[in-house]
Parts: structure tokens; sequence; C-alpha cells
């Protein structure tokens, strides 16, 4: 049949180019393929945000301790350097951190009996800068130093910028896969599409007699590509969404402040949610662009 003297494929023509034998392979592929890549893109920007919480948590955060044996030379010291930090123009906050909290956080190790068996407790100062650049710091720690000999400043990205580069490496290493993955599946759907090419080959040759072009037999095997990738995309979806909604509750169970600045925001829930029709979308693409090409080496 013709419309407006073009040649058109029939419905008969396209359920004579299905893969009846294997007219589910594709949807497995593509669900699995799918599936990965949603949880790798939500581990990849769950950890994005973790890096990017935890910098502007070190940026310009200092700890001062205070480490004295006798607790008076302790309290006098922390006293001295406390109003020292507070009277520096480089600081935007310096606050004493009760010995209460130090020997609750220090309980698992030391025991609830610490403090009356003696044993020293450091005093601690939690310091925000108003900058975080490197000369701030030395001149913060450069006058603390002259306050007290004992007192010594810990900057937090000192010892938590080896957590920020490894989870920045964490979400590098998430987009690297979700790149493999989205070129693992091109590659398969179009290693699909050339065997369905190959198996339909009388049935192709009898189509283009009867007047179909390169070009309908192509879209004959995109709606079948289509449809076998819509299928797996909506499978690997729901299975994926579930997976990563149980993995979130129990993140945020865990009442971690690191953790909990994995939790996807809008934008982030749109990417995931655009991936799928990306993936049908590049299926698509990937079989009419092997089978046009394929049909020119065959004819």
């Amino acid at each position: 049949m013709t419309r407006g003297g073009k040649p058109r494929a029939t419905g008969a023509e396209a359920r004579a180019l299905d893969d009846v034998g294997g007219a589910h392979v594709m949807s497995w592929v593509i669900a699995i393929m799918l599936f990965l890549t949603l949880l790798a893109g939500a581990a990849g920007l769950g950890t994005a945000r973790a890096a990017g919480a935890l910098d502007r948590q070190m940026a310009g955060r200092l700890t001062v301790q205070i480490v004295e044996g006798e607790a008076q030379r302790r309290d006098a010291a922390a006293a001295r350097v406390l109003a020292v930090l507070r009277g520096l123009p480089d600081v935007a906050r310096a606050t004493p951190v009760p010995q209460a909290d130090l020997a609750r956080m220090l309980q698992p190790w030391l025991g609830a009996d610490a403090a009356a068996a003696g044993l020293p407790v450091p005093a601690l100062i939690d310091v925000d800068l108003k900058t975080d650049e490197a000369a701030t710091v030395a001149r913060v720690g450069a006058a603390v130093a002259r306050a007290s000999p004992a007192a010594r400043v810990d900057a937090h990205a000192t010892w938590l910028g080896p957590v920020g580069r490894l989870l920045d490496t964490a979400a590098w290493l998430a987009g690297a896969i979700i790149l493999l993955m989205l070129g693992a599946t091109t590659a398969v759907v179009m290693l699909a599409a050339r065997a369905g090419l190959e198996a339909h080959r009388a049935t192709i040759e009898v189509i283009h007699m009867l007047g179909a072009t390169d070009r309908q037999v192509a879209r004959l095997f995109q709606r079948r590509i289509a449809l076998d990738a819509g299928i797996g995309a909506a499978g690997g979806s729901l299975v994926a969404g579930v997976l990563i909604a149980f993995v979130a509750r129990q993140v945020g169970a865990l009442d971690s402040e690191l953790l909990s600045g994995m939790q996807l925001g809008a934008g982030d829930v749109a990417l995931m949610i655009a991936l799928p029709f990306a993936f049908v979308a590049l299926a698509v693409v990937a079989a009419r662009l092997a089978v046009l090409a394929q049909m020119r080496r065959m004819l």
C-alpha cells in the first residue's frame, strides 16, 4: 500500500520483522542496564552532595585544644585563649565546648568514671573564621600559641580533607560508570538490531520488492526496539526506585551529619527521572543508525 505515492510498510510487514523467539531479550537487557545506571547515578549524586556539604562544614573551621594535666591551669589557659580569639578580627565565632559534652563523647572509650579517676581531659574551643585562607589560619594559630603554649590548633580541612577527596573520587567514578553503561547499552542495541536484520534478510528483500525503502524498514526496527526498551526501562526504573528509596530511608535513620548530606535534591530527582527516557531515546537512535548502515552494506 502507498500513501501520497510513497510506499509504506503494512502491519503484516511489521509483525514479520518481530523477533518472536527473543522478543523480550532487549527488554531484560535495558532493564538491567538502567537498573545499574540508576543505582550508580543515585550514589554519584548523593556522594557529590555529601562532598559539597563536607566542604562547607570544613571551610574556615578550627578546633583549639588546651592540653593541661591540672584542671585549674587548663581552665585558666582556656579562658585566655578564648579571650584572644574573640578579640581577633579574623574570627567570626569562638565557642568553648562544655566539659560535660566532652565527657559524654569520651565515655565509649574512657568510661563513665574518667573524671573521678583523674584522667586529664583537654579543653576544646570551636572556632569559625571569616575566611578559609591559609594566611588567616596561620595568623590565628600564631595568636593562640602566644596566648598559651599548651594550646594546639587543628584545622578541620587538615583531617577531613582526605575524606572530601575520597567522596569526590567516588562521585567521578559513578559518573564514569554511567558513561560506560550508556556505551554498553548502545553497543548491545546495535548488535541486536544487526542480528535481527540478518535473521530477517529474506523478509526484508520481499519488503523491498514491494516498494519499501531502507528508512521504512529501519522504522520498523525502531518501533520494535522502542517497545522493548520502554518495557525494560519501566521495569528497571521501578525496581531501582524502590531500592533507592529503601537505602535512603536506612541512611536517614542513622542520624549522621555526613550521611544526611547525601539526600538527593529536586534537581537530582529530575535527572534520575530523565535517565529512563534518555535510555529509550538512545536505544531508538542506535537501532536506526545500525540498521541503515547494515542495509547499505547488504543491498
